[in-house]
């Protein structure tokens, strides 16, 4: 079993390079602008491309890969001469920062031709002085000079370069300045050390806004989840033990009428029975500020929805399961033998007969996680396949990579947690 779960692991750490490359390579040859999509179809050449520009997303493909897998901090480390430090303020927002050798940090800013360096010192005082001394000399005499500046990047500024120059920043737009930053690399570490880098489309780190969006999924998925799979488990089990009868055909229609609403129909369906006509519950999951879990009647129109579909699916494929366990050979002779049929049905049969059923319910957990996209848009609920669909709109590849990392660590997981199952439910199962 030790060596089966080592492989599984090596199997994950493949699948999550592959899938990555995948992503980027699609994202990439996808249709739609960055730029247009986040600035609106009336930017200028000019803009979109110092847009481009203060992104990074003028690189190559394959060099955006590695800065987004590895980071970029230690290639502006070099382009600064000096170590770079990612600060997390009180707010939960990022700062990068230059250490000086005297151990204060230090960003800086252009105003006119003067380099203005903002210090902070070790004991947490801001302080701003000219630092053109910074200024190096090309061998045309022309002077330019890398540095941090105050949105979290490593910049090339210039000194007297008179052509116009587009400056992009989130929440306040453009502005036109001459001359100054020539050249951008956004900082981040990489993903290989926890950071996917910023959101294209909000400007904020994607690690916060990914972790309050799979947090919110995973309790609308954990709650769905511990309903519907021992309801569905249990009526598959009757209808498979009453095959024929009134109870399996009640059963059996209604988990196929369940089973094939789709999910939008289900969840409107849903809303003008409780929210429009009887007025019990919110149409809406909007939280705000707030976790699910402190508004729980937000939640219980989006958890029925999944609850009624998974239902009727794990409902027939348990039935399926058990109608067919219960016609084999060894079932057969076991009743013919003289065994309780109470003693056939829970220790031979229901064990074997959950295999399929296992495997079904941990297929569906990643479904949960990020294939409910359907159910929170309905809702408006912000969850993890929300934030995916708006980020693919909007061609948000340090958004998409993260999401996607993510959903192969929970396909991957949960089949290894069928398998290992595997060897409680039918001790014949050996894994090696």
């Amino acid at each position: 079993m030790g060596w089966f779960i080592l492989r599984r692991i090596v199997l994950l750490f493949l699948t999550m390079a592959i899938v990555s490359v995948g992503v980027f390579i699609i994202t990439e040859a996808s249709p739609g602008n960055v730029a247009r999509n986040l600035l609106g179809s009336f930017v200028t050449p000019e803009q979109e491309a110092s847009f481009l520009n203060q992104l990074g997303l003028d690189e190559p493909l394959w060099k955006r890969y590695f800065y987004w897998l590895a980071g970029t901090d230690w290639h502006a480390s070099r382009r600064i001469g000096l170590p770079l430090e990612r600060l997390t303020t009180q707010g939960g927002f990022t700062e990068w920062w230059a250490r000086l050798p005297s151990g204060h940090l230090v960003r800086w800013e252009l105003k006119g031709e003067d380099l203005i360096a903002i210090v902070r010192t070790k004991d947490g005082r801001i302080l701003k002085r000219v630092d053109n001394g910074r200024w190096r000399s090309r061998d045309d005499g022309s002077q330019f000079f890398w540095g941090v500046d105050l949105h979290n990047r490593a910049v090339l500024w210039e000194k007297g370069l008179s052509r116009k120059q587009w400056v992009y920043v989130h929440g306040k737009g453009w502005t036109e300045a001459a001359g100054g930053a020539t050249d951008y690399i956004p900082l981040k570490k990489g993903f290989l050390r926890g950071d996917p880098g910023m959101s294209l489309r909000t400007g904020r780190p994607v690690a916060k806004s990914l972790f309050v969006r799979l947090r919110n999924s995973l309790v609308l998925a954990s709650i769905a989840f511990v309903i519907v799979m021992p309801i569905a488990l249990a009526l598959g089990i009757i209808a498979g033990l009453t095959t024929g009868r009134a109870v399996d055909r009640t059963l059996s229609v209604a988990g196929m009428i369940f089973s094939v609403i789709p999910e939008f129909a289900m969840g409107i369906f849903l809303i003008l029975i409780f929210a429009l006509w009887l007025r019990w519950l919110p149409g809406a999951s909007v939280f705000g500020d707030h976790a699910p879990w402190e508004r729980p009647d937000m939640l219980v129109l989006p958890v029925l929805t999944l609850t009624l579909i998974e239902l009727g699916y794990v409902l027939r494929i348990t039935r399926a399961s058990m109608v067919e366990v219960m016609r084999s050979p060894y079932i057969r002779t076991a009743l013919l033998k003289g065994l309780p049929y109470r003693v056939v049905v829970f220790k031979h049969a229901i064990r074997n007969a959950l295999i399929a059923p296992i495997t079904v319910m941990m297929l569906h957990v990643n479904w949960l996680l990020g294939g409910v996209v359907v159910v929170e848009v309905v809702f408006g609920y912000p969850g993890l396949g929300k934030y995916l669909l708006d980020s693919a709109m909007y061609k948000d590849i340090n958004a998409l990579e993260a999401g996607a990392m993510i959903m192969v660590v929970v396909a991957v997981g949960t089949q290894l947690v069928a398998d290992i199952a595997y060897t409680f439910l039918n001790p014949r199962i050996r894994f090696k």
